[in-house]
């Protein structure tokens, strides 16, 4: 499944595909037909960790910045240690995530194997994977940041189709099955939150380049780039 979030700050589902391997090739498929059918590429993508996406979306929108969703990193690394410190862990790990600046998100990172390296080593080494995907909002303003990290409207929305799907237990078609999902996707659609903060969507587009989440202007860069 995948979901925009328009100019003016609004969500809705582009496209869902039914089939049993996120393979790159199916992310492609879908990559191609929407850019076929008029969407021009995303300043950024926002997904889990499949590496058919992120393929894809390095042959078919090679601009786009990939974000890996912090949901899913947190996940991760809670269910790698026992239930008790599961707290511990699943607060240093959303520390690292509401960090203020990527210095300090990096210091965060380095802290937690410190703490835990010995005692919890898979879930240090869950956090270290595709860790610069894990930092990507950063490079945009800093309103809309917590629609960037999680990949929440994806996952709220098919909690939604589960529970049809689940009630129903089996479909006599595919096509009837992707016509009750479609329907309640649309249904869901309809309480998807705005972006934080959707004018500067435009700006995004237009090229304006941000730091830690604050802008900085053209003559910056380029003497940042210089130095």
């Amino acid at each position: 499944m995948l979901i925009a979030a328009l100019a003016d700050g609004s969500k809705v589902v582009l496209a869902v595909e039914s089939g049993h391997r996120a393979s790159t090739e199916r992310w492609a498929e879908l990559l191609r037909d929407l850019t076929a059918r008029g969407l021009r590429a995303p300043a950024c993508v926002i997904g889990d960790g499949a590496l058919g996406l992120w393929n894809a979306v390095g042959q078919g929108w090679p601009q786009a910045a990939a974000q890996r969703g912090w949901n899913h990193q947190l996940r991760n690394g809670v269910d790698a240690v026992p239930l008790k410190p599961q707290a511990d862990v699943q607060a240093a790990v959303q520390r690292i995530a509401a960090a203020e600046s990527v210095a300090t998100a990096e210091e965060e990172r380095q802290c937690f194997p410190r703490a835990y390296r010995r005692r919890f080593p898979k879930a240090c080494d869950r956090l270290d994977r595709d860790w610069a995907r894990m930092l990507t909002y950063y490079q945009f303003p800093k309103e809309p940041w917590r629609h960037l990290r999680p990949t929440n409207v994806v996952e709220s929305a098919f909690a939604a189709v589960r529970l049809r799907t689940s009630a129903a237990k089996r479909f006599k078609t595919v096509e009837r099955a992707e016509a009750i999902i479609w329907r309640r996707l649309r249904v869901a659609e309809q309480r998807f939150r705005k972006l934080n903060a959707p004018e500067q969507c435009r700006d995004v587009f237009d090229g304006h380049r941000y730091v830690d989440g604050g802008e900085v202007s053209t003559e910056s860069s380029t003497q940042k780039a210089a130095a």
